[in-house]
């Protein structure tokens, strides 16, 4: 049976995912990149907003690894309503974060047609990640590949 805080929980998801798919509706009508930018930048603020509020009463972080798994495992579950399923590194500044069944992706078709759409739809979580990530102290650089939808892969560069 579900408790208030899980029905508000899928509400508030189902709010996040339908916001996400008019604001990319109404930015298509300009330029690709210009619209990726701008999706970037909202997801920035919006993540940073977010890690402000959940990492209030916490203890700083010791060090980069431990940033990126609380963004895989708390952040994530936060925004996305699920942990990140695999998180890699290559101990040189390079992070894969995985996400086999992406929300944003869960109720598209597999066709190859929405796979060229769906770059769109990944500029708000990249956004998000580097928002996150530069508000807990790590500069990056965050793209997105889509191998087989709804799974997806965010690359994470730290930059110096």
């Amino acid at each position: 049976m579900d408790t208030r805080g899980d029905v508000q929980s899928d509400v508030s998801a189902v709010l996040l995912e339908l916001v996400h798919m008019e604001v990319v509706a109404h930015l298509s009508c300009l330029d690709h990149k210009e619209c990726q930018s701008k999706l970037d930048t909202l997801g920035r603020r919006v993540g940073a907003t977010m890690v402000e509020q959940m990492t209030r009463d916490i203890p700083r972080f010791k060090n980069e690894l431990d940033v990126m798994v609380f963004v895989c495992k708390q952040f994530w579950q936060h925004a996305w309503h699920k942990p990140i399923d695999n998180l890699k590194t290559n101990h040189q500044d390079v992070y894969v974060l995985h996400d086999n069944n992406f929300r944003l992706f869960s109720k598209m078709s597999s066709c190859e047609q929405y796979k060229s759409e769906a770059g769109l739809y990944l500029s708000f979580p990249c956004g998000l990640i580097k928002g996150a990530l530069t508000t807990l102290g790590i500069n990056c650089q965050v793209t997105a590949d889509i191998a087989k939808m709804p799974s997806c892969m965010f690359q994470v560069k730290v930059t110096q």
